[in-house]
């Protein structure tokens, strides 16, 4: 990772309850456990719960950036995990569609904590509406979160596939979740792989990991803590500290694919 660039990440995925939050929150426990100054973005607007994942109750989130006037730094809130979050709203109908100056606006006020963080972690909404899209398109790495069900492989599917289509993204990382095994885990991976090697053309993935069902994981979850720190050697809390080991080696990017991104000034005048 770039000692002198923040490393922005998103987490998303094409079909809900794949535990992608879940294992945004993690990751970043984890690599905040390695020094790195972390910043976890909750980026589905309209049904946030990284908040509720974390046991927090924060006074502020992005709607009041966006409604009343609050600054970036307003809105950050630590965590007891040694990283910050950027929390959103939970229905609230405004911030399910971004506008074109919301998303400016937002690319601008983050610009204040270019200096401050090392690692930017986006967890997006599911599905691919144009708030998933756009996060997606504005972060510099993609991490497609799916699990062995075939709805999420063919979800999965038709997230890449919309942005390579329509935006023109080529790679992207893969995390199996809730796997029975590594076997499994590859399999998965196998099929998504063929898929977009078959129907899209250029497109490249790479298997960044896969988390094991564990039990650890949904204890974390009603204890409102990360697994991470609740079972920090169980099977998938290993697995995410493994993840979390290989994130530390990706780079920012080394040109512009046309798409705004996070700290985009930077990237272009470097």
């Amino acid at each position: 990772m770039s000692e002198t660039f923040p490393l922005v990440f998103s987490v998303t995925s094409g079909k809900g309850g794949v535990g992608k939050t879940n294992l945004s929150v993690n990751l970043a426990l984890e690599l905040a456990k390695k020094g790195k100054r972390v910043v976890l973005v909750d980026a589905d607007l309209g049904l946030a719960n990284v908040d509720v994942l974390l046991g927090l109750t924060p006074p502020r989130n992005l709607f009041h950036l966006f409604h009343e006037g609050a600054g970036i730094r307003d809105i950050l809130f630590p965590t007891p995990y040694n990283f910050s979050i950027l929390p959103a709203s939970s229905g609230m109908s405004e911030m399910l569609t971004l506008s074109t100056g919301q998303k400016l606006e937002l690319l601008e006020a983050m610009d204040d904590l270019e200096g401050s963080i090392d690692c930017l972690i986006v967890d997006t909404g599911a599905g691919i509406n144009e708030n998933v899209l756009y996060f997606n398109l504005a972060a510099q790495q993609r991490l497609v979160v799916l699990t062995p069900e075939p709805t999420s492989l063919t979800d999965a599917y038709a997230l890449i596939k919309v942005l390579k289509m329509a935006h023109g993204v080529e790679h992207f990382k893969i995390c199996v979740n809730m796997a029975k095994d590594a076997a499994t885990a590859k399999e998965v991976f196998k099929r998504l792989y063929q898929a977009c090697d078959h129907f899209l053309d250029g497109v490249s993935l790479d298997f960044l990991g896969f988390v094991p069902r564990d039990p650890s994981v949904r204890a974390g979850v009603v204890q409102q803590k990360p697994f991470c720190a609740f079972a920090p050697d169980s099977p998938a809390s290993q697995a995410v500290a493994a993840m979390a080991e290989t994130i530390l080696t990706w780079e920012p990017p080394h040109e512009l694919d046309g798409n705004i991104k996070f700290f985009w000034k930077k990237l272009l005048f470097r």
